[in-house]
């Protein structure tokens, strides 16, 4: 590993409460990000849906855009370029037809050029206990590739909300490199209550890898309220900073080496195996314990 790679460098989590007009978020957003800069910030991350919280179908596909028309991401890159950091669009809803859009994430170097990009590949479809329901499938098309980057400081995979409840995918990514995972989301508050942090830090802990997590949060235009609580996670599990339910910017230094000091004292990402699982047998197999007397 380069000494660059090695270097600490400081994150910010931009945490939104995105409602049903893009051009209110994108200036939101450009708000949080100059004051992630301002507090020195290499690397920022906005969450799941920074351009538009939208339930309806007509009003999502009234706002959004094909990716080469999308004024966020092209604002956002020349944002990238003048404050030279690397800004990390959690997602975006991209149109790719008339019937349906993706869940997209950028990843935007110092240059302001797009070093990733990566579809949000599990869809939240799922009727909560409250009554709200969620049929993403109806709307976004899935995507189908795990996607990791290079950043100055180690490698960095590409994932979107409800994808946290899967690790096989960042197994995958740990193995193929990745000292950072990125979860941008926007969890519901119910959910969000439950799992949120389990979850985070169950990912950084059995990867060796550091979480940011940036997310949305609050009561939504649209109705929808979110869980917020924004994170950064170290490769042992340990919260590094965490924010409200409230809009704002949770900042934290990062020392990439602690991902190989994780990793030498529990060394699992080297212990796995693979296995064959066996069909159940068509009946099934008794044993009878006998006890010796006592």
């Amino acid at each position: 590993m380069s000494a660059a790679a090695r270097a600490s460098f400081k994150v910010g989590m931009i945490q939104m409460r995105s409602g049903l007009d893009p051009a209110a978020n994108l200036a939101a957003a450009l708000g949080l990000i100059d004051q992630a800069k301002t507090a020195g910030a290499d690397y920022v991350l906005t969450p799941e849906m920074t351009n538009i919280l939208a339930i309806k179908r007509e009003h999502l596909f009234a706002n959004i855009v094909v990716e080469e028309q999308d004024s966020t991401l092209a604002t956002l890159r020349e944002v990238a370029r003048q404050l030279a950091i690397y800004i990390h669009i959690g997602s975006l809803a991209i149109k790719t037809s008339p019937e349906k859009a993706v869940n997209r994430s950028f990843l935007i170097d110092r240059k302001g050029e797009v070093a990733a990009r990566y579809d949000k590949i599990h869809m939240f479809d799922v009727d909560l206990a409250d009554g709200e329901s969620y049929r993403e499938s109806n709307t976004y098309r899935p995507g189908e590739l795990a996607i990791v980057a290079d950043l100055p400081w180690g490698r960095l995979g590409l994932t979107v909300c409800y994808d946290l409840r899967f690790p096989a995918l960042y197994r995958a990514l740990a193995e193929a490199g990745a000292s950072f995972l990125a979860i941008p989301s926007a969890f519901t508050r119910q959910t969000g209550e439950a799992h949120w942090h389990v979850l985070q830090r169950a990912r950084a802990i059995e990867n060796g890898c550091f979480v940011f997590a940036a997310a949305q949060g609050g009561k939504h235009e649209n109705g929808r309220e979110t869980f917020g609580h924004s994170l950064v996670v170290d490769p042992w599990g340990r919260i590094l900073a965490e924010g409200s339910a409230e809009p704002g910017v949770v900042m934290a230094q990062i020392d990439p080496s602690e991902v190989a000091v994780a990793r030498q004292r529990i060394p699992s990402m080297h212990h796995g195996r693979r296995f064959e699982l066996i069909e159940p047998l068509a009946e099934p197999v008794y044993l009878h314990v006998v006890r010796e007397p006592t």
